[in-house]
Formats: structure tokens, C-alpha cells, sequence
């Protein structure tokens, strides 16, 4: 189910990029340990929240009611057989300034996604104690 409006709204730029394995393979393993979708906040970029989906990786602004402004879309993993190279995507541009906010934003997104898949194995290891 999609969420963000991003089918909706006229793109700035598309280009195609890479994102690093170790990133993508942690956003499949929260795909199957989290729920999607999935919002997470972007410490030091004002209104910027990034919203992971099943399919994509958006980036919006809540104070402007989720308006894209970055997305990661069309992952190339079908017939993928190796988790240590780079997955093809689209980038998706929905303002002019959204560049700047990349690496930034994937940074901590790999952090946030850290943070939380650390939390659900304790929980996990910590129930299965109990039993």
C-alpha cells in the first residue's frame, strides 16, 4: 500500500543511483522485523521525515503535509544472488535543493534502522528466555 503521494507529484529530476548493499540489506531485514510503512525522523533537517516503504524510500516535509521531496524507487534486486554489491535505484527529485539532503538522510537512516532491529532482537532474545 502506498502512502506518500510521490505517484502523484511531477518530478523535479530522476537519476539513476546506488545504494550501498550494507543499507539495503538492513531496510529488507526491518522490512521483515518492522512495520511498514515505517516513519522515521531526521535529527538536524528540520521538517524532514523519511517514510520507508515496501518499495520505496521517501523523503517528505510534515509541515507540509508529507510533500515529496526525495525518493529512492525502482530498486534493481530482481535475480539479485550477491549481498555485498550495490543495488541500481531511481532517485526521484521532487525539489530543486533535495541533493543536498542525500547522504545526510541515508546516514541516518542506517542508524535509525540499527537502533530499532537492535531493539526487536532483545525483545526476541528476552521473550525466548522467558519461555
Amino acid at each position: 500500500m502506498m502512502t506518500t503521494r510521490i505517484h502523484d507529484m511531477p518530478v523535479y529530476a530522476a537519476r539513476t543511483d546506488e545504494v550501498e548493499a550494507s543499507l539495503y540489506n538492513l531496510w529488507r531485514r526491518a522490512r521483515l522485523h518492522l512495520d511498514m510503512p515505517l516513519r522515521i525522523d531526521l535529527p538536524g533537517l528540520k521538517q524532514m521525515v523519511l517514510i520507508l516503504e515496501d518499495d520505496s524510500w521517501v523523503v517528505v516535509d510534515q509541515c507540509q503535509y508529507d510533500l515529496p521531496v526525495l525518493a529512492w524507487v525502482g530498486f534493481q534486486d530482481a535475480g539479485r544472488t550477491t549481498l555485498h554489491k550495490p543495488v541500481s535505484c531511481t532517485m526521484n527529485y521532487y525539489h530543486y535543493m533535495a541533493s543536498h539532503l542525500r547522504e545526510k538522510v541515508l546516514m541516518r537512516m542506517g542508524e535509525a534502522l540499527e537502533t530499532r532491529l537492535s531493539g526487536t532482537t532483545s525483545q526476541h532474545r528476552d521473550s525466548g528466555e522467558r519461555q
